[in-house]
């Protein structure tokens, strides 16, 4: 199960950036933070097909109702590729928690502490603070281990219990 969401912040002159976050809910892994002035369905696809490239296909993306998110053409991608979706009530954050628990950490760590001149500068930033929130930031849901470190042994069969499921097994990274 992915969530993905959107968060938004300003440049130091006051022109809006928009990022879509993308989150695996088992490993707590940031997949990708796009970074830009605005973002419509089409840029939501592309960065989708992007993450799902190198991390495969999630069974279900959780959001809200966003038109980005809700538009047919996300819609039928999706439906296509087997993905099915989970929105979440109208004004409702807490269903979407690992999404919203990860822009409060965004927030806190990067975006409240930086001043972005560019969005170019945001995106190289931005990008360096999930490299480091995914290889060090530990979570007490997977013991206190970095995301990276929670895939990395859940990969490794020796380490995963005889109660866990055959999809673990295979294609730990997705937790799906």
């Amino acid at each position: 199960m992915w969530s993905w969401d959107f968060v938004h912040d300003r440049t130091d002159n006051g022109v809006a950036l928009k990022m879509l976050t993308l989150i695996d809910e088992y490993s707590r892994q940031c997949l990708t933070i796009e970074v830009g002035r605005r973002m419509r369905s089409g840029d939501v696809l592309d960065a989708l097909a992007e993450v799902m490239m190198r991390w495969g296909v999630p069974n279900y993306l959780r959001s809200d109702n966003g038109p980005e998110f809700i538009a047919t053409e996300v819609q039928q991608w999706l439906k296509e590729l087997g993905v099915g979706t989970i929105y979440i009530e109208p004004g409702s954050p807490w269903e979407n928690g690992h999404v919203e628990s990860f822009h409060n950490r965004l927030r806190d760590e990067c975006l409240n502490q930086e001043i972005f001149l560019s969005v170019t500068e945001a995106r190289v930033v931005i990008e360096e603070w999930r490299r480091f929130y995914n290889r060090v930031h530990p979570h007490s849901a997977s013991g206190f281990q970095s995301p990276d470190e929670f895939a990395r042994r859940m990969a490794q069969p020796a380490l995963i219990s005889a109660t866990a499921t055959p999809s673990l097994r295979s294609t730990p990274e997705l937790a799906t």
